[in-house]
């Protein structure tokens, strides 16, 4: 058509290209932002009910009951919270294998087992203190360092602390010009100086370098310069706290084995100002004459008269950790793999306190129990679904996503024959936007990289379950940003298609009072329904759904 109007009308040339580029942009800023509205099911519509309909008649076997059989035993006290590398972990692995071996699924794992091992590093710190004047200042209160990033310390003592800007080492401006920094302790500020123009000193203009956006590599040319260790003075120390508060008190968990890792960077700890000002003490003056000096590109270190002592020992240890997998074969598409997947690991205990994770993610665990029992039904009465369907309960996602990432990385099937993640992670409970309201779920990255995902969702949930699907928490504007934050992410990654099915969350998220008798089986044994007639369309169409978004 624009062909055809440039040759016809040349003087509208300007304009139609101009218009084509507007209505192209529009397009791409509305697919975006992503779908973000509710969908609520036309009920004027009967649902298909007939169990001449296969989907029907094996999604008919998920009840409420057999789910709450197996929830009870895995959000049980005896399971201890079922933390990635603990005892109570092994045995929910354990019931898992058990029932899919008991079922007749085959198996996924390593060497013709159910079981992909997976190696961590557990880390932890024995002992990190930081005295200041002797005044004793407290990790997670005053304090933060993160095991996982720093070396073990001996104790040691000094009586001075060298201030030295932003430790910046550029080319361009270098605050350690003409400093004695080996063996020596630095305080430093984060980002990098400025003129009175609001100009970087190192790129001239208003944006700031990388400098101020990587720590990293701050803490790489402490390194090479020879410090001991840098202090850190963190602005928002409180969020910092927060945001590893719960990280630091059970442990950090890393991929492999780390105990032998040479880290690149100097040992750092994150101070509040409070801290800051202790070191500074009677230098403010000096400090704040410095900085000027440093918003006009001339670095100057100052001395600080400080008596300090400092340490900081941490606990290393290899465990293990692994994913359940079992799978059903596929009659015709044997090599096409349809993943539904829910991680089985919670927080674990914390003294007598048990997290219990009834509702996260127990019902996910749960659930999958019961797809793969209604899959393999089909299976019993020689209905095979076409492709392969891979069930997995992936260890680690409390601790950052882990059994899912090492997946990814070390895939059983591949991942191009990978046709599309299904991912359950909460789906028991109901938040306070539906209290009234049950049949509901929230539908996240449907949209994002499969068109053809999203109408298969929209169109199975109309004809069979006739749920509200509420799109709030697949909108890119999420500040939770729940599309990064469950297994299938790392799917997603790699540009497979990804559908993830959740409840929402509630005033017992992540607290121990997330237990079984507040889960809504009915609603839930609803939601597995769901899920089954959407992998079971997905496991038996005609066609590969198609992959037509973009990865982010």
């Amino acid at each position: 058509m624009l062909r055809y109007c440039r040759q016809t009308h040349p003087e509208n040339t300007l304009v139609q290209w101009t218009l084509a580029v507007f209505l192209l942009l529009t397009a791409q800023m509305m697919q975006a932002q992503y779908i973000s509205s509710v969908t609520v099911p036309d009920k004027s519509r009967p649902p298909v009910i007939d169990e001449k309909d296969l989907s029907v008649r094996y999604a008919n076997g998920i009840s409420p009951s057999t789910l709450r059989d197996h929830l009870k035993i895995l959000a049980s006290d005896s399971l201890e919270g079922r933390e990635t590398g603990k005892k109570g972990l092994e045995l929910a692995g354990d019931y898992i294998s058990k029932n899919i071996r008991n079922l007749g699924l085959l198996p996924g794992g390593v060497d013709g087992s159910y079981y992909q091992p997976i190696a961590f590093t557990y880390s932890k710190w024995s002992s990190n203190n930081l005295f200041i004047n002797q005044n004793r200042y407290r990790l997670l209160w005053d304090f933060i360092s993160l095991p996982e990033n720093n070396a073990s310390i001996d104790s040691f003592s000094l009586s001075e602390v060298v201030f030295l800007g932003y430790g910046v080492d550029d080319p361009k401006y270098s605050d350690y010009n003409k400093a004695d920094v080996r063996g020596k302790v630095i305080l430093i500020n984060n980002g990098e100086p400025f003129d009175n123009k609001g100009r970087s000193v190192i790129t001239g203009n208003e944006t700031p370098s990388a400098w101020s956006t990587d720590i990293n590599k701050k803490l790489i040319a402490a390194k090479k310069r020879g410090v001991k260790l840098v202090l850190v003075i963190e602005e928002d120390i409180k969020k910092k706290l927060e945001d590893n508060r719960r990280k630091l008190l059970g442990g950090n968990l890393e991929l492999g084995d780390k105990t032998i890792a040479v880290f690149d960077w100097a040992n750092h700890i994150f101070i509040s100002s409070t801290i800051a000002r202790d070191i500074i003490g009677k230098n403010e003056k000096k400090v704040i004459k410095a900085r000027q000096k440093m918003s006009k590109g001339k670095p100057m270190s100052v001395i600080l008269p400080a008596m300090a002592n400092i340490n900081q020992s941490k606990e290393m240890k290899v465990i293990d950790g692994k994913n359940v997998i079992g799978y059903i074969k596929g009659k015709s598409k044997p090599e096409e793999y349809v993943i539904v997947s829910a991680h089985y690991d919670h927080l674990g205990r914390r003294g007598d306190e048990i997290f219990n994770g009834a509702d996260d993610n127990g019902s996910g665990t749960s659930t999958l129990l019961e797809l793969a029992q209604s899959c393999q039904q089909a299976v019993l009465e020689g209905n095979e679904p076409e492709r392969s369907i891979v069930f997995m309960w992936f260890c680690g996602e409390e601790k950052g996503l882990l059994g899912s990432s090492y997946y990814s990385e070390n895939p059983v099937f591949p991942m191009s024959n990978t046709v599309v993640d299904i991912n359950v992670d909460m789906v028991g409970r109901i938040d306070d936007k539906y209290k009234d309201d049950p049949d509901y779920i929230y539908v996240i990255g449907s949209d994002r990289l499969s068109s053809d995902l999203h109408k298969i969702s929209e169109e199975t949930n109309q004809k069979y379950t006739q749920l509200k699907l509420d799109y709030q928490y697949n909108s890119e504007k999420d500040p939770n940003n729940f599309y990064y934050r469950s297994d299938h992410y790392n799917f997603a990654k790699k540009g497979i298609p990804v559908i993830f099915y959740f409840n929402g969350t509630h005033e017992d998220y992540h607290r121990t009072t997330d237990d079984v008798e507040k889960i809504n089986f009915e609603k839930m044994a609803k939601v597995g329904k769901l899920i089954f007639h959407t992998l079971w369309e997905l496991a038996n169409r005609p066609d590969r759904i198609v992959v037509d978004g973009v990865v982010k």
